[in-house]
């Protein structure tokens, strides 16, 4: 009996152990997507605020980048509809570096076909800045990928169907001899 007793301890020892080394792998997975979600969502870069409106800003969130020149210079901090536009108000912080003339563009751009949005700056050449809380009138709301698809198909669509149209069917009577 205590030959089933001996071996039985050690399976058991084994099995605490397994389970602890478990627990403490998914302790350290939670703590780091804990610290990936704070750092993804952090909006205070150290920066001033400018706003933007847009038409249309789908697939645009809260933490998305805002580029210059392809190099992130903000993080987009809020989003509001203005009830008096029905417009998508914007606001997002710039490096306090980044001094861009008042006629600047703000053109919402997508990294992939199916990445995540982002603010794209082109600078104009004003010789005044935007202040902080000031606004860019200039924008681009986002371009819907379904929105492209549903035209690039009723265009090849609608152009099949005016060659259908203009082509005479086979077989049929003509007047020349």
């Amino acid at each position: 009996m205590s030959a089933a007793t001996g071996t039985a301890r050690p399976a058991a020892r084994h099995d605490r152990l397994e389970l602890l080394a478990g627990m403490l792998v998914l302790a350290f997975l939670a703590g780091m997507l804990a610290l990936a979600m704070l750092g993804h969502h952090q909006t205070n870069d150290g920066g001033y605020q400018v706003h933007a409106s847009f038409s249309q800003i789908d697939g645009l969130n809260v933490g998305s980048d805002v580029r210059l020149a392809g190099i992130t210079v903000g993080h987009v901090t809020s989003e509001v509809v203005d009830p008096k536009t029905f417009q998508a108000k914007v606001t997002f912080t710039l490096s306090p570096d980044v001094k861009l003339p008042t006629d600047s563009a703000a053109i919402i751009t997508s990294d992939s076909l199916l990445g995540g949005k982002y603010i794209a700056l082109s600078p104009g050449g004003a010789d005044a800045t935007v202040k902080a809380g000031g606004a860019l009138t200039e924008t681009q709301g986002s371009i819907s990928l379904e929105q492209l698809l549903s035209k690039f198909i009723f265009s090849v669509t609608d152009t099949l169907q005016k060659a259908q149209k203009t082509q005479k069917p086979a077989g049929s009577l003509s007047d020349e001899p």
